[in-house]
């Protein structure tokens, strides 16, 4: 896909790695969508990407009716779509029997909402538009691109929520893109090891530095630029498909 004919629907694109995607995408001549579910961000994103390259649609993922006719008015705003990258995601920590009581299922239920029926309701109906699109080289007419996590495989006590629907997510990859291979549209994965995100600025400096310690090498957290590089890369390389990159430094996460 060449870059500057990319456009591109983002979710969890006002933040964290989401941003980094649509700042790496516009800065290659995309447009893109920018789902997400915070307004006030959603603002200084699109003000910061230009009106011309970016627009925010407050959207719930996990909502199947929303997600459709949100993404055919970020279609029509975008001019095409032939990019859909999930970045939007919750932690949902929590012990299945927690020291007050076991996990209610109430958040288990959210966590795999969000992150594992929300990748599937956007790659849908991004697909059920893309099918349309005109074949470009190798017939190809869109791809998307899933953020799972390395919970996906090693997950720590108290992610049984969050590698469960990580782990989800990689596993619907390959299925996905076989289906999807006879209407020309690739289907990835990352799977981002320890990031810099909003939720690890917050943390004690000793937290970061031991986060960092467990990282053989590069002996550092991983930068959303790196993850937007991966993701250019995919965009970028036809051949990938059907697969789960690992973004990780070589960590593997201990029992906690």
């Amino acid at each position: 896909m060449q870059a500057n004919l990319t456009r591109a629907v983002i979710t969890g694109g006002v933040s964290g790695l989401g941003l980094a995607v649509a700042t790496r995408l516009v800065a290659q001549g995309g447009k893109v969508a920018l789902l997400d579910v915070n307004d006030e961000k959603g603002a200084v994103a699109v003000a910061g990407l230009g009106a011309g390259n970016a627009r925010y649609f407050k959207t719930d993922v996990t909502d199947e009716n929303a997600v459709a006719n949100t993404l055919a008015e970020a279609s029509e705003f975008l001019g095409g779509l032939n990019a859909a990258i999930n970045c939007a995601g919750i932690l949902g920590a929590g012990r299945v029997l927690g020291k007050e009581a076991p996990m209610p299922l109430a958040t288990f239920q959210t966590t795999v909402m969000v992150n594992l029926v929300g990748s599937f309701n956007v790659g849908k109906a991004a697909a059920n538009l893309m099918q349309h699109n005109t074949a470009g080289d190798d017939g190809e007419r869109g791809v998307i691109v899933n953020t799972a996590s390395v919970a996906a495989y090693e997950g720590q006590i108290g992610q049984a929520a969050y590698s469960a629907s990580k782990g989800g997510v990689v596993a619907m990859t390959l299925p996905m893109a076989r289906e999807l291979s006879r209407f020309g549209i690739r289907v990835m994965t990352v799977a981002p090891g320890i990031f810099w995100t909003p939720m690890v600025d917050g943390m004690p400096e000793a937290v970061q530095q031991s986060l960092s310690a467990s990282i053989p090498f590069p002996s550092r957290l991983g930068k959303p630029e790196e993850f937007a590089d991966t993701v250019a890369f995919i965009l970028a390389t036809p051949y990938l498909n059907g697969e789960t990159i690992r973004l990780d430094g070589a960590v593997r996460l201990a029992p906690k």
